[in-house]
């Protein structure tokens, strides 16, 4: 199956669209996400965020224009997910831990702000195809392969990205993160104000759709590809840079998945 057009397009498109939504996993039960706020409050905010930091985002230009995009990036500090939501080229719907929607107002602004809880200790499957419609639907998907903050380098990687690509034919684009945590800093620590934060935008890695079903095989053939391919972006944007990644969690902070 091609990458769907668009749901915006002529009447043609929504077609293809919706037979789109058909296949499996059927993504027409579930509803996208919310649009208005992910679009149109992250000019404000990213001038808020730029007051605080001096953040700079490498190689916007790699960015597909259209169509759809699966971001995965590499997961060192609590400020990643706003930033990559933020300052990404195109509005990113990210797949955020479902712990993060447990309050009424932190939750119900995730939700405005157009972003997919995900339990992370389980199969979801809406999680899933809320995000398979997006990308059914020509937006972008954003996700952390690491599953949890860390040092960055990438040593675990979760398989959901190269789901996603597998099932939607999106390119994943390689994200690399620098600066969001000092070196020795806590889990949910912030960069003091001013500090230079990098955004590095890597080489898309196109993936061919395949067809239902999908094996693990397949799916782990795949994700050991784009693992690859992202630690090579890392270390290119390392060097490019002339950052270093902040190296592991405090020793006396015992951080587990639950907790990130």
């Amino acid at each position: 199956m091609s990458p769907a057009p668009d749901a915006r397009g002529d009447e043609g498109d929504q077609g293809v669209v919706r037979e789109a939504h058909r296949q499996h996993p059927r993504s027409d039960r579930v509803a996208h996400p919310t649009r208005w706020l992910l679009a149109g409050g992250r000019p404000v905010a990213r001038w808020l965020v730029r007051r605080r930091w001096d953040v700079r985002v490498h190689h916007a230009d790699r960015f597909p224009a259209d169509g759809p995009v699966v971001l995965a990036a590499n997961h060192i500090g609590v400020v990643d997910g706003p930033l990559l939501v933020l300052l990404a080229p195109r509005p990113v719907h990210a797949l955020t831990k479902i712990e993060m929607f447990s309050s009424a107002v932190g939750g119900g602004f995730l939700r405005l702000a157009g972003q997919v809880p995900l339990d992370r200790h389980r199969t979801d499957p809406a999680a899933v195809r809320r995000a398979v419609r997006v990308l059914r639907e020509g937006g972008v998907v954003g996700v952390f392969p690491e599953g949890t903050r860390g040092d960055g380098e990438l040593r675990t990687f979760r398989r959901g990205a190269a789901y996603l690509a597998m099932v939607t034919g999106a390119p994943v684009v390689p994200v690399t993160i620098l600066g969001t945590r000092r070196p020795g800093g806590a889990s949910g620590s912030l960069p003091p104000k001013g500090d230079r934060i990098d955004l590095v935008v890597g080489h898309p890695v196109r993936v061919s759709p395949h067809s239902w079903p999908r094996t693990a095989e397949q799916v782990g053939s795949v994700s050991t590809l784009l693992h690859q391919r992202m630690r090579e972006e890392l270390a290119a944007a390392l060097s490019e840079t002339g950052r270093e990644l902040p190296g592991p969690l405090p020793a006396t902070e015992l951080v587990k998945e639950s907790d990130d």
